[in-house]
This record gives structure tokens, C-alpha cells and sequence, in this order.
């Protein structure tokens, strides 16, 4: 049993919550849920409850809240695509026409990650607010249930039924149903002897928190992978205060009144025929961005394609009947990992499935009970201060 000075109290959750600073407040909940995950463990044993994924998953969004990587890998993505590098020849060609030659550099100015930080800021911005919307809400439940029922060594049950009576009743996103469901289902599974019995429930209960928590998510995750939809003027602007510093304004000006009289300019037509190509790419990149979770031990996954690791002994064939109905109902490829892999993140469904066998392959991995930091990076967040080193 963890020492109660280990475990994340409803008062850290509530301050880690009101940081203000993204990046901070994200690793502050990484560490948090690795805090959580380790205090149930210590009753079930080394299986992966859901703060034991979310704990990587919370790592992983804060390389694109910190947007690490995401201007250089846009970056490369730009230059090396033949459609792209021309569509910017043909910006830079028009360029040169309407700003009688004074424009003299290469397409690679036309193609800088600094004309599209609107889009890396929204996708940042959208999966910083979702990560926070799930910490204050399944965070906080997580601490209140150990605050409420796992102080002493026996587990109180009229203590957990008070706790899940707490929860609001009804399915997400207003209702708490599962969250209802799920720790209930942890409870049993502290009491439980029996290796697979044990095993289910906690499957169960993580696949119960785990579709409360994505369909919460749903708009943050649509936003995030929308944000590469970037708009004409939030393209142009700064590239025109670069590109012609004392009257960029006028040039602009001069498109759209040209575009109000239907007769697009050459530059204007170039410039959009550019856009199509980079917002494909955009949400390319962001997809990647998203559709990846890094594990202990340099196990990387690409969540686009199919699990292969295969299923724990332990939850090979699933005996409990309420985890089959869970399964029949959201497995769309029922035990099996044949198109596990989630084609389009954004969609519900299908990352629901992809999250399905995740949870049911790793749960026994116990590497995921590995630390996210290092001992002198928890020392500095403990100290409120940003850590040093690879992140």
C-alpha cells in the first residue's frame, strides 16, 4: 500500500489544475497520474489501470502542447514534397510580379513554419485544454476515491457505495455512468484472489473510464485535428510583412480588392493553390503528432496501425459477462487485433476500438509502471519549477 504522503490528494488535483501555463500544468499531471496509477497498483498488483495509460498519453500530448518537433518535422514535410515546392515556386514567381522583383528569395521563405503558427498554437491550444478537461474531472475522482475508501487497509464497502453514488448517473458527456461503473469494478478487483477474475475487472473498469474520457474529449480532439485548416489572410499576413516590410499592408489590400472585383490576381490565385497543398500536409503532421504514443523502453506506437504485441494470457478468452457486453458493443473486430489501427483519430468509433485493444494487449506490460521523469525533474516539479533535460 503506497504511504499516504504518496498519494495525490483532491487539494493537489485542484491545484494542479488552475496552472495557468499549459506546459507546466501538463507535466504536472503526467507525474500526478503516474502518483495515481501506483496507488491502486499497490492493492491490484503491476496490471495497468487507467491512470497507468494516461500517464503516457499525458506525456506524449505535451510534445505537441510544447509543440517540440512540430515546426521542423512541418517543415521538412513542405520542402520535400514535389506539389508543394512548386505551388510555392508559383507564389514566389507572382510575388516577384506584383512586387516588381523585389522579392528575391527562395520558395523555402514562402514554405517557413512561421507562416503557419495560427495552426500549431490551435493544435497545442486544443490538446492542452483536453488534457486539463480530463485531469480536473477523472483526476479528481481518482484522488477523491482513495481519499474516501483506500485510507484504511480494509476496503469500506458502504464507503464505495457512497463514493459511486457521488457520481452523476447517465452517459457521457454530462452523466457519469461509467465512471459509476468503473469503480465499482475497481473495488471488486481489489478484493479478488482469482488471477483472471482479477484481470477482467480491472479491463473492464479501464474500458468503462476510457470511454467516458474519449467521449468527453470529442470536441478537443476534432478541434486539435482540425487546426490545420488554416485561412487565407492567417497564411498571408505575416508572409506579406516579411516579404514587403514597408507596404506588405498595401499588397494585401490590393489582392482583396482585385478578389472583390473578381478579377483574382495571379499572386492571389498562386497563394491559393499553395493553401490546398499545405493544409493537406498540415493535418498530416498533426495527425502523426496525435497518432503516436511513445511507452517505456522505446516502444513506439503509430496509432494509424495494427497492435501486434497480442493479448496477456489472463485476458485471452473474457469469462465476465459484463466486460463481454462492453466488447460486443465497441469492438469492432471482436478478439482480434486485425484492423485495430484507427484510421481517423477524430472519429469516435474508431478510436474507441483502437483504445479497446491497447488497454486489453498492455495491461500486463509492466514497464508502463515506469516513472515519466527523471528523480531531479519530479524534485524541480515539486518545487514548482519547469525541469531540465528531454522532456
Amino acid at each position: 500500500m503506497a504511504t499516504d504522503s504518496l498519494i495525490p490528494t483532491i487539494e493537489d488535483v485542484e491545484r494542479i489544475k488552475k496552472i495557468h501555463d499549459p506546459v507546466a500544468r501538463n507535466l504536472q499531471i503526467t507525474q500526478c497520474y503516474h502518483e495515481l496509477s501506483a496507488v491502486l497498483s499497490s492493492r491490484t498488483g503491476l496490471a495497468a489501470n487507467w491512470c497507468t495509460f494516461a500517464t503516457w498519453a499525458s506525456k506524449q500530448a505535451g510534445q505537441t502542447i510544447r509543440k517540440e518537433d512540430f515546426a521542423r518535422l512541418l517543415e521538412r514535410r513542405l520542402i520535400h514534397s514535389p506539389s508543394t515546392v512548386q505551388a510555392s515556386q508559383d507564389v514566389v514567381a507572382a510575388m516577384n510580379i506584383q512586387g516588381r522583383n523585389q522579392f528575391l528569395e527562395s520558395q523555402e521563405a514562402v514554405l517557413s513554419a512561421r507562416n503557419f503558427t495560427s495552426a500549431i498554437d490551435r493544435a497545442s491550444d486544443a490538446v492542452g485544454r483536453g488534457n486539463q478537461k480530463v485531469f480536473e474531472e477523472i483526476g479528481y475522482e481518482f484522488a477523491r476515491f482513495y481519499q474516501t475508501c483506500f485510507l484504511n487497509q480494509e476496503l469500506d464497502h458502504q464507503k464505495v457505495t457512497d463514493f459511486c453514488e457521488g457520481l452523476h448517473p447517465g452517459d457521457p458527456p454530462d452523466g457519469q455512468g461509467y465512471l459509476r461503473r468503473a469503480f465499482s469494478h475497481y473495488s471488486q478487483a481489489v478484493l479478488e484472489n482469482l488471477l483472471q477474475t482479477r484481470a477482467e475487472l480491472i479491463l473492464l473498469a479501464n474500458l468503462e473510464i476510457g470511454f467516458h474520457e474519449q467521449t468527453r474529449l470529442q470536441p478537443e480532439i476534432a478541434e486539435s485535428m482540425d487546426a490545420g485548416l488554416i485561412s487565407f489572410l492567417e497564411f498571408a499576413r505575416p508572409l506579406f510583412q516579411r516579404i514587403f516590410p514597408a507596404n506588405g499592408w498595401l499588397h494585401l489590400a490590393y489582392l482583396y480588392l482585385m478578389r472583390l472585383l473578381s478579377r483574382p490576381t495571379t499572386l492571389d490565385l498562386a497563394i491559393q493553390a499553395l493553401l490546398v497543398e499545405v493544409r493537406s500536409l498540415l493535418r498530416q503532421v498533426i495527425t502523426e503528432t496525435m497518432m503516436t504514443i511513445s511507452l517505456p523502453s522505446g516502444v513506439v506506437l503509430r496509432l494509424g496501425e495494427d497492435l501486434t504485441v497480442g493479448y496477456p494470457e489472463s485476458l485471452k478468452h473474457i469469462a465476465n459477462l459484463e466486460l463481454c457486453g462492453l466488447l460486443e458493443k465497441y469492438d469492432l473486430t471482436p478478439d482480434s487485433l486485425i484492423d485495430s489501427g484507427a484510421l481517423d483519430w477524430a472519429d469516435l468509433p474508431d478510436r474507441v476500438h483502437f483504445i479497446i485493444d491497447l488497454f486489453r494487449c498492455y495491461q500486463e506490460h509492466h514497464n508502463l509502471f515506469e516513472p515519466p521523469f527523471t528523480p531531479e525533474q519530479v524534485e524541480a516539479l515539486k518545487e514548482g519549477r519547469l525541469p531540465n533535460g528531454r522532456l
